[in-house]
């Protein structure tokens, strides 16, 4: 159910869809519905949205917003983004709450994984 006035949708740039795709799946277990060539949405993994056909990235470094996902195996977590081609940013590291990392898709945009549990 849509609420109102809440955060309903997040969208992000990826150069490579099939690729995008791909990743989020194995690292994640996403599903995708493609609409066209340059879009592909998903759905209940925390918040829906998409993916759009763009050279751009997101980073913290340019001032973008940062997706944070949640792991309750961290070590896990950062084997699998590593071995599906994604890249670690900034390893491992303590955090008011837990632990952290920061990782890049393969189109090179920036997110984190935390967990209470280390």
């Amino acid at each position: 159910m849509n609420k109102h006035e809440k955060i309903n949708y997040v969208e992000f740039p990826a150069k490579n869809i099939e690729a995008t795709k791909a990743f989020f799946t194995a690292v994640f277990g996403w599903s995708f519905l493609d609409y066209g060539p340059e879009y592909t949405a998903f759905s209940n993994e925390g918040i829906d949205g998409g993916f759009f056909k763009s050279d751009l990235t997101v980073s913290t470094s340019h001032g973008s917003a940062l997706i944070i996902f949640y792991s309750k195996e961290l070590e896990n977590t950062q084997s699998k983004i590593e071995n599906e081609g994604g890249s670690i940013i900034k390893p491992i590291f303590l955090f008011p709450g837990g632990h952290r990392f920061h990782f890049s898709d393969p189109n090179g945009n920036e997110y984190a994984v935390w967990s209470d549990i280390h």
